[in-house]
């Protein structure tokens, strides 16, 4: 890796890579990248940069095309700035059914923005509607902050997004 990449990846998220590297075949390092995103983007605040994901691709040693696509395709990954807070809500059949549609509404409302956007404050960020968070037997569902919040009313919204600091 270059030196000026290195800088990018803390020494923790480089430990965090090399573990994950660790449990698989050097010919199959590809297979550590999800992981190498998650942890590079937990540390720059919920997002990845074309620097990060740049200096991942050296690091691992996969072409940087490799990582855009990984990092484009996923959900779980940003590639802009987004609010510190994570929140998914599941409108999916199931979630549907049983009031996902009223409880994103809810959502938005509450926090003032619309998915795909950050409130000002920069403290929430409603991602843009998910096809499914396979929850259906907890549904009307959402996800912050990658935990899984089910049998959602107004009120456990409230409760959910009053508690976040």
């Amino acid at each position: 890796m270059q030196t000026s990449d290195s800088n990018l990846i803390s020494a923790h998220a480089r430990a965090v890579i090399d573990e994950w590297l660790a449990k698989y075949p050097a010919e199959r390092k590809q297979s550590a990248l999800l992981a190498a995103l998650r942890e590079v983007q937990h540390e720059n605040h919920g997002f990845l940069t074309t620097e990060l994901m740049d200096a991942v691709a050296a690091y691992i040693g996969l072409p940087r095309i490799a990582v855009y696509e990984v990092a484009s395709f996923y959900s779980m990954f940003e590639t802009k700035p987004v609010g510190h807070h994570s929140i998914s809500v599941c409108t999916n059949i199931s979630c549907m059914l049983r009031g996902g549609e009223s409880m994103l509404e809810h959502v938005e409302k509450r926090l003032g923005i619309k998915v795909g956007e950050s409130t000002p404050d920069g403290k929430f960020y409603l991602k843009l509607e998910e096809e499914c968070l396979a929850a259906c037997c907890g549904a009307p569902m959402m996800m912050v902050d990658h935990v899984y919040h089910e049998n959602l009313t107004p009120e456990k919204v409230d409760e959910i997004l009053g508690g976040l600091a």
